[in-house]
């Protein structure tokens, strides 16, 4: 595969994005990374941890590969088990973009999903807008299908914050008190939690390595918060701090425990804003149903506050 790729530059902020997978392979203040990424493009056609990616059609996972729309079942590409995580075995993630550069700190990439692809009903026209204005970066993701069919798409980026030991001294503020359930495959049951039960509680900053388990949990936002506030916050030792604001009603946090060579355990977290998973197949949470008169939309806004990055 061709790729190619565009750096952004804004102050002393840049960003690097590839055509495959709508990637985000590095950001830097400086010479100081924020995320996790490789130095080779042509590694992320083997990546298995999507690191970077823009994941879809459905981010998170599907359970049992299936699910029903209008009296009709599609089964889907099972790619974790007899699950589908990301979207499938070519998901967005594994696509080839059309990137085209706009302004030195704007990127826009397209691409065209067909009918069918990796099970899912419809075509649909993806668009990532990606905008550096230093300090925040912005991804404005659209979708247009043709037909009715489910979408919920999420950036899948690493963060690190320059901090080169893990996260496990990272501190973690969500606004969130609640978590979707699921059943030991990863898969939402229908059901929430109450993070107080779960050990799982960010609801004032705390060490990622203080919580009760590993971190790969949907966490839930409240729908009537102010879009402005920040819904999640990352800190590191050396003072940088990042805040995230999204529109989606909450996002899956990954502490990387499955990571390893080249990386390490728990070397970054990711942020992953989405619909809820599994919502295809439960009724009772919120549709990620879309059709061409109303379209998908996303907007992820990543602030940093320098420390002595």
């Amino acid at each position: 595969m061709q790729i190619d790729r565009v750096l952004l530059n804004d102050h002393t902020m840049s960003v690097a994005l590839l055509s495959c997978g709508a990637i985000t392979q590095g950001w830097w203040i400086n010479e100081t990374p924020l995320i996790l990424g490789y130095e080779n493009p042509q590694d992320y056609l083997t990546d298995p941890y999507y690191l970077g990616a823009i994941v879809g059609r459905v981010a998170n996972r599907i359970g049992g590969s299936e699910f029903w729309l209008d009296g009709a079942p599609y089964p889907l590409s099972a790619n974790e088990g007899a699950n589908t995580l990301h979207g499938g075995v070519k998901g967005l993630s594994r696509r080839n973009w059309s990137l085209s550069q706009t302004a030195e700190n704007e990127v826009v990439l397209n691409l065209v999903s067909p009918d069918g692809d990796n099970g899912f009903p419809g075509e649909v026209q993806f668009q990532v807008r990606v905008t550096l204005n230093y300090p925040c970066l912005t991804y404005r993701i659209s979708a247009v299908p043709d037909r009715p069919t489910p979408i919920s798409v999420a950036q899948h980026n690493y963060y690190t914050l320059g901090s080169t030991d893990g996260i496990a001294d990272t501190r973690l503020k969500l606004a969130s008190n609640r978590i979707l359930d699921i059943d030991d495959q990863g898969i939402p049951t229908g059901q929430l939690r109450q993070v107080g039960k779960t050990g799982l509680d960010f609801t004032v900053p705390k060490l990622i390595g203080n919580a009760a388990q590993d971190i790969d949990h949907f966490f839930v936002f409240d729908p009537q918060r102010n879009p402005q506030t920040p819904v999640v916050e990352v800190a590191v030792d050396n003072g940088s701090k990042l805040s995230v604001c999204s529109d989606q009603p909450g996002a899956q946090i990954y502490s990387a425990a499955h990571l390893s060579d080249p990386f390490c355990k728990g070397g970054g977290v990711c942020i992953e804003p989405s619909g809820y998973p599994n919502a295809v197949n439960i009724p009772s949470f919120p549709t990620v149903i879309c059709t061409p008169d109303r379209p998908y939309r996303q907007k992820l806004v990543l602030e940093i506050s320098e420390g002595r990055v």
